[in-house]
């Protein structure tokens, strides 16, 4: 991660929670005026086979759910922890959860298009009374963003399973409970739903699943770690460090005197880095 980062890190999107949000407002507005429009921005693999290539971008406008009180606190909470994460873990590795989460959809709605085919499922139940066209329309709305807001929930829980939130304004509940409600909802999602609600549910936890195999592990904190974490806080209080520069992005604390710098105890060496790749780099061994 920390070598693409160094390639191709300057083409990530800042902000991309708050870009998302105005893709709702805008598919929020559509909705009011002619919600039949929506048809034709699913993501609907049959009719891109067959040219309507626009809904490979246009099924992100769709808002996961009406418009009313509840959904606004929804979208409130996803901004909020959109933005924490993004600030936590940088914005190119924000961007890469964000957009794998999407490229993983619109592969499970072609794998379920194919599927659809190989099981013979295309000849017959549902599709047999209304045709392939109309199936594929009806079940293209459920490749949506929902899941994929979700999996942004589970990742904020597995990076602060400890933040308490308020549910309903009242009750506090940790993230990490949370985390595994929202984890069963989505297997009971995966159970009890058609093949296009389970494609669309494994593309999301197999996003998670990534993201989990690769950031989430056990820290373990050992006397050589706990000495050198002596050291660095010694040096501070002597005035010995005076300047700081990141050890991935080279920004330094005289260009850019916002950010704040921390040395890794994990790495070997004095690796110091910057708020946004403190959490992301790969330890020095």
């Amino acid at each position: 991660m920390s070598k693409w980062e160094r390639k191709f890190g300057k083409y990530a999107i800042p902000n991309l929670t708050v870009i998302l949000l105005l893709c709702y407002v805008a598919g929020y507005v559509i909705e009011l005026f002619n919600s039949s429009f929506f048809s034709y921005l699913t993501l609907n693999p049959y009719m891109i086979l067959h040219g309507q290539i626009w809904r490979l971008v246009t099924w992100i406008i769709i808002p996961p759910s009406s418009l009313d009180f509840f959904t606004l606190i929804m979208l409130f909470f996803y901004y909020s922890i959109g933005t924490v994460l993004e600030r936590t873990w940088g914005t190119w590795k924000y961007n890469v959860y964000i957009f794998t989460g999407m490229l993983l959809t619109i592969v499970g709605a072609f794998l379920c298009m194919g599927l659809y085919y190989l099981t013979g499922a295309a000849g017959e139940g549902l599709a047999s009374y209304i045709g392939i066209p109309m199936t594929f329309a009806y079940g293209s709305y459920a490749f949506s963003t929902y899941y994929i807001n979700i999996a942004i929930y589970m990742a904020y829980a597995m990076t602060y399973p400890n933040a308490v939130v308020l549910l309903m304004f009242i009750i506090p509940v940790k993230m990490k409970w949370m985390g595994i409600v929202d984890l069963v909802l989505m297997l009971l999602s995966f159970l009890t739903g058609d093949i296009f609600t389970r494609f669309a549910v494994a593309a999301a936890l197999i996003n998670v699943g990534l993201f989990y195999l690769n950031n989430v592990k056990r820290v373990n904190v050992s006397p050589r770690q706990i000495k050198r974490r002596s050291d660095y806080n010694r040096n501070v209080n002597r005035n010995v460090i005076t300047k700081h520069k990141c050890a991935i992005c080279g920004r330094t604390d005289e260009d850019s005197p916002e950010l704040q710098f921390r040395f890794c105890s994990k790495c070997n060496g004095n690796y110091e880095y910057c708020q946004y790749h403190l959490f992301t780099h790969e330890h020095v061994k």
